[in-house]
């Protein structure tokens, strides 16, 4: 058993390039979070996680702005630490099972929110849980991502991708002329936010027509152009709503349009459409679904794919990669894909979603893996939030012409994450 003596915690707040628009509501700065754990052997363990607080709660973005819903789920990662030196614990997947709920009555009361997202808190924890690897690895003598798995887990992740598609993420504000340069620059794979409220008054038939406008305009930039890495030779869609979209109807007349303007079949995902409180089936929707926010756990991404989900986004550095590795072993017994998606997050923690990425098996009508990172897009200062990482330098940490090379260099060095970075340590 591993028993958590010490405890240490902070934080940094890295401003964006330009205000960063989804959910229809747009965020500044994105805090990242730095949790260490020292046990009572004297052994330590750090790990990192970004805080989003609209994407993993839009309505305590709502209701307390960025600035204060920031400090409440930094509270709530400080809240978790405490008690998890009341906790001895086998594995870092045992620890999040006793912390969440913990975590979870924690952050309504300090909401005041009986409702609370389970992902706001599980976003909470991303730091604690990164740290609890590395300091379960240590205690173990495991120096690799494939040791680190859990025995009845590594089927999910046993493939070994020499490359990953990069996705760019096309928020609200990026206009025709920026993705004509993405697509120029070799990116192939884009993901397209949905669910703009364009004169912020909530109207759904306002919303459905800023999204036909703006499928309609990527579509007419990029129909044209042919890839070797996916079946059908086109660039496929990944469209994310956010749940955004009240019914399947506003959907439907959605999708009606993609297909009337022939980008239906060009769409691969289309991502939490509905609200998590929206649970029909949607197994006769013409795309794959994927769930994303709604799947926080592995209980509600079985309950996902049995309402017809396609697909389910592993989001290890937004939900833990505990309860990441527990969803991807749910999604494989019922043979539902899964990728990684991104949080905008730091090029440390890139790595953490690319040890995942990289060992699991292509999306349906891709040849090769994928993984969304848009920090490169975002971070005011992405190149010298690049020199943090303990493994600056190394070829695999940026993508060239829309690809990650995960050489076998990556996989001797498990991209880094049980390196310490100088930098993040510094701050605690």
């Amino acid at each position: 058993m591993i028993e958590i003596k010490n405890t240490k915690s902070s934080f940094e707040r890295e401003p964006l390039a330009a205000s960063f628009g989804f959910k229809g509501s747009y965020v500044k700065e994105l805090w990242q979070s730095v949790s260490a754990l020292e046990d009572t052997n004297g052994l330590q363990g750090a790990g990192l996680g970004v805080q989003s607080i609209l994407w993993s709660d839009a309505n305590v973005f709502s209701e307390w702005g960025d600035m204060a819903g920031n400090n409440i789920m930094f509270l709530m990662t400080q809240y978790a630490l405490k008690q998890a030196k009341k906790i001895p614990f086998d594995t870092p997947m045992d620890l999040l099972e006793q912390l969440l709920p913990l975590t979870m009555e924690y952050g309504r009361t300090v909401t005041g929110n009986s409702k609370l997202s389970t992902t706001f808190a599980l976003n909470a924890l991303v730091s604690l849980d990164n740290a609890a690897w590395v300091l379960y690895c240590r205690n173990k003598g495991i120096s690799s991502f494939d040791d680190m798995i859990p025995k009845d887990i590594r089927p999910s992740l046993s493939y070994k991708h020499e490359q990953l598609a990069s996705i760019p993420l096309i928020s609200y504000g990026i206009n025709t002329e920026n993705i004509k340069d993405l697509t120029n620059q070799g990116y192939f794979f884009l993901k397209i936010k949905l669910g703009n409220d364009p004169e912020k008054d909530n109207d759904p038939e306002k919303m459905l027509e800023w999204d036909k406008k703006r499928l309609a305009s990527i579509h007419e930039i990029v129909k044209d152009y042919r890839i070797a890495f996916t079946e059908n030779g086109y660039i496929p869609y990944y469209l994310d709503a956010n749940g955004r979209y009240p019914d399947k109807d506003h959907l439907m007349r959605f999708l009606d349009y993609a297909d009337k303007i022939s980008a239906l079949e060009r769409i691969m995902l289309l991502e939490e459409p509905f609200p998590e409180s929206y649970t029909n089936f949607v197994d006769d929707i013409p795309v794959r679904l994927a769930a994303d926010e709604s799947a926080h756990s592995d209980k509600e991404a079985l309950e996902r794919i049995h309402m017809g989900y396609g697909a389910i986004a592993l989001k290890p550095i937004a939900k833990t990669m505990s309860m990441s590795l527990k969803i991807s072993k749910i999604a494989y017994e019922n043979k539902t894909p899964c990728f990684c998606a991104d949080l905008t997050v730091n090029p440390v923690l890139v790595d953490w979603n690319k040890n995942v990425a990289a060992r699991l098996a292509p999306l349906p009508g891709m040849k090769i893996g994928v993984l969304e990172s848009n920090g490169r897009q975002n971070y005011l200062n992405w190149n010298l939030l690049k020199t943090y990482h303990p493994c600056f330098g190394e070829a695999w940490l940026d993508d060239h012409s829309g690809i990650f090379k995960t050489d076998r260099s990556f996989y001797d060095l498990s991209g880094g994450i049980f390196m310490e970075s100088a930098h993040y340590l510094s701050l605690i």
